[in-house]
Parts: structure tokens; sequence; C-alpha cells
């Protein structure tokens, strides 16, 4: 007997105390349904019953990947809380080397989905390296990079860098104190390389944009003369570097600073080889960061277990931000093991826990470094895909002018607030959540407000892609190419 069987016959107590316990597990998850639906209004009565009915998973047995990084947190809770197995999943999470290996398994299917680049999902859609059809209906989180520069370089920058009262620099530091040490590097014939993670990472984005709002070019992408380096032009060669890799690489004097996320950051004051300069938060306040990935043929052919997911997924990101992050020692520790970030607890909790070292000793408080439920982190916005594609198209890696309909029908293949909304709801039907936590669905566009709240306090309206972009001095726009 199914479980949509199991509801349609009981009726009365007798029948449901006989039942068989899916079967009253589900009418009572029914009879929530309506009283949560009555509270809630007519309108919303429809959706949050249809909501309810998520059936059963179809593919309960799951492999999802991740990289060592603390953002990839919602995945370890969701496993460690039971949040996975309360939804019939059964799930087994793998590390994986880099960001290629991790996103060619989702596409080969070897993994089911994956803790993802925001700009992966996006650049396999337009075919700017593999093309596939990936989606994403969960955002992980907002913030948790950082650029880290050397020893070196920071003594270089340290003298001109206004300074608080209490002698130490002010925040948030431009790239214009950079600018100096950069030309000095050029009188001496030298190259100066900083890393980021993967050619279509937020950490290259974020990077990118620090440097040109300080006046450095960090070069373009031209792949119509196969140049995919994104090295043309450059003041700055940036390259990559898988992320527990990057302390050991500036140590050994390969790159001269990088940005990535952490614990690697704090790393590098730990080790003592390096100064993380600036937060992204600083670069751009609540920035998207990290997606679950997973391919659009997957959730086409197992919409319930993909729903499930999403569901698991939100409980853990509430979880670890809930009683203003009273979860996060906890979820220090369990980071901390070898077989998910595997790196010292204490360099973990000084991002995890709300503050941030920036210098030995310049310890600040820095309360939404790691944002993983409040803001609406969780929501897929389309804003936030029509960003990342205005900086592949700001450097190159998009190598043609293309109308703003495009950015944002691309946004919208990617994108799936759509099942979002059917996991958020059956939580709220649940429940489990309050409407009140998430987007009001029923005005909800998608598009957050225009906002300036970057570094150079440019303003983004996504809406108008290209006019955005119009507003740069160093990077490509209108019919301007690589060339």
């Amino acid at each position: 007997m199914t479980a949509h069987n199991e509801r349609d016959v009981i009726d009365t107590p007798d029948q449901l105390a006989q039942a068989p316990a899916t079967g009253r597990r589900q009418f009572l998850r029914t009879a929530l349904g309506l009283a949560v639906g009555a509270a809630l209004g007519r309108s919303v009565l429809g959706e949050a019953y249809a909501a309810e009915a998520v059936g059963p998973a179809e593919k309960p047995q799951l492999t999802l990947g991740f990289i060592k990084l603390t953002d990839m947190a919602p995945l370890a809770i969701a496993y460690e809380k039971g949040f996975f197995q309360d939804e019939g999943l059964f799930v087994t999470l793998q590390a994986q080397a880099n960001w290629k290996v991790l996103q060619d398994g989702v596409i080969s299917g070897a993994l089911d989905g994956a803790h993802m680049l925001a700009g992966q999902p996006l650049a396999a859609r337009i075919g700017f390296g593999t093309q596939a059809n990936l989606i994403t209906p969960f955002s992980m989180d907002l913030n948790g990079n950082a650029i880290t520069v050397s020893n070196s370089v920071w003594a270089a920058m340290l003298p001109a860098l206004p300074k608080m009262p209490d002698g130490k620099p002010v925040h948030p530091i431009s790239a214009e104190y950079l600018k100096p040490v950069v030309a000095d590097y050029k009188k001496e014939g030298k190259s100066f390389k900083m890393g980021m993670v993967f050619p279509v990472s937020t950490h290259n984005y974020y990077l990118r944009y620090w440097l040109a709002a300080g006046g450095l070019n960090p070069g373009l992408y031209d792949p119509a003369h196969g140049d995919i380096s994104g090295q043309k032009g450059a003041d700055v060669l940036l390259s990559v570097t898988p992320p527990p890799q990057m302390p050991a690489t500036l140590q050994a004097g390969t790159i001269d600073g990088y940005c990535v996320g952490e614990p690697w950051n704090e790393q590098a004051i730990m080790r003592g080889i390096g100064v993380p300069v600036i937060a992204d938060l600083e670069i751009w306040k609540n920035n998207p960061e990290k997606v679950f990935g997973i391919r659009e043929d997957f959730a086409q052919k197992y919409p319930n277990t993909t729903i499930r997911l999403v569901k698991a997924l939100i409980r853990a990101g509430h979880w670890l931000d809930e009683n203003n992050n009273a979860n996060r020692p906890e979820a220090v520790k369990i980071l901390a093991r070898p077989q998910y970030v595997g790196a010292d607890a204490n360099v973990i909790a000084k991002s995890m826990t709300g503050t941030f070292e920036f210098d030995k000793g310049d310890v600040r408080p820095v309360p939404d470094f790691n944002v993983f439920f409040r803001d609406h982190a969780t929501y897929p916005y389309y804003s936030d895909a029509i960003w990342f594609l205005t900086q592949m198209r700001r450097w190159g890696q998009i190598p043609e002018e293309k109308p703003d309909d495009w950015y944002i029908n691309t946004a919208k293949s990617v994108y799936q607030p759509g099942i979002y909304q059917k996991a958020a709801l059956a939580l709220i039907t649940e429940g489990k959540f309050k409407p009140s936590q998430f987007p009001d669905f029923a005005t909800e566009t998608g598009f957050k407000p225009v906002t300036n709240t970057f570094i150079d306090k440019v303003s983004y309206d996504a809406h108008k892609p290209n006019a955005y972009l119009a507003q740069f001095a160093i990077g490509l726009q209108g019919k301007g190419g690589a060339a």
C-alpha cells in the first residue's frame, strides 16, 4: 500500500490506531498541513497541502561531493544531525581533490550532487569549459572568503595604510595600497602572482573586483583566440591553486597572495607565512558564495529526492545560524574531523564563531563572516546568478556582448527557486519553520533590490546587467573584446 493510499483510507481514530506507522505519520502530517493552511490563509493552503504531499525519495542512496572548506558545513551538518535520514535519504559524503574533479563527477553521474562554486553550474550551462545542464536549487552560504598576501607584501603595504588610534589598519583595505608594491615588482622585472581556486570561482571574481577597484588590471580571458589563462593585459597574474594547497604555495614563494575560503586564510596566520588583508564581505556585503549543484536531468528524474535534499540542507543551514550561532562551536568540532575539513579546530573556529584574525593579534568581530541561513542565504536568487554572469563577461569568459534578456534567461535556466519553494513549504507544513523565515513566496521575484554595498560603491541592478558593466573603467563592456 502506498503512502498516498494509506492516507486516503485513514478516516477515523480507530483506523489511525490500526494503520502502519508510515500511514499514521502521513495522516498526521496531512492534518498538520490542513491546520497550517487554515492559519496562513486560503491562498497558501493549496501550496502547503501540495508541498506536504512530497512523495518518497525515488533514489534514496546518494553520493554527494565537497571540497575541504568550512562552507561545506551544511552537508556535514545535514549528515551528522540526521536531517538527510529524516528525509529517507542515505547519503555518502566524499571529499574531492579539486573543483574540476568535483564538477566532472556531478556531470558523469559519479556524484549525485555537490557543494559547488556558484559559477560552475552557470559556466557549464553556457559552455565555458565543459558544457552540461547543471542547476542550483539551494544557495549554501553568504560570505566566507578572504584575500591573503605574503609577509613581505604586507610589510611593504603596511606603512601607507591609514591607522586607527590603536595603530591597527583601518578596514576595508583597498587594493590601491597594493598598487605601488606591484609597480616595484615590475621595476625589478618580476611578475606579481596571486592564486584563486578555479576560473569560474567566486574567489576569482571577488579578487578581480578588489584589484580592479584599486586600479590594478587582473587581466582578461580570450577564449575566442584560445587564451584561457585570464592574464591578457594583467598587472597581477592570477592562476589556479586548490584551496588546501594555498598556504604551502604561498610559503614556497610560487604566489604572492591568494583568495580562498576558510580555514586556509587563517592557516597563513597560524603558520606565520601571510596576512589576510580583506574579507570578501568587505568587498561586497553579504555576497553569495557556494551553491548546491545537481544535473537538470537528475532533478527531472528524481523530483522528490531533489526536494528532500533541499529540505535537509535548509534545516542544516538554519541549525548553523540559529540562536545567534549558538551551535557553531559544535559545528567546528564536526568540521575539524579528517573526513570533512580536517584542519585544526582552533583555526576553523576563528571565522566560524564570529571573529577573524587579520594579522597576528589583530582579532576583530566579524559575526557575518559565514552566514548559512540568515538574510535568506539559502534562497537561489536570479540576481546572484546574473552578477556572476556579468563578471564572466567583464573578464572575457563571455567573449561577446549579450543582451540583458540573455543574462536573465540564463540565470533562470540554472537557478531554481521553484524547487526551493516546494521544500520550504513542506517544512512549514511540517511545523519545522515559520513562513516568516523564508522570502514571501507570493511576491518574491528572485531579484534582490538594487545595491551599492561594494567596496567601490558601484550600483548593481540585476535587471540591467549591461548598464551595470558600463560603469567600470577596467574590464570589458559593450561590444568590446579581449583582442
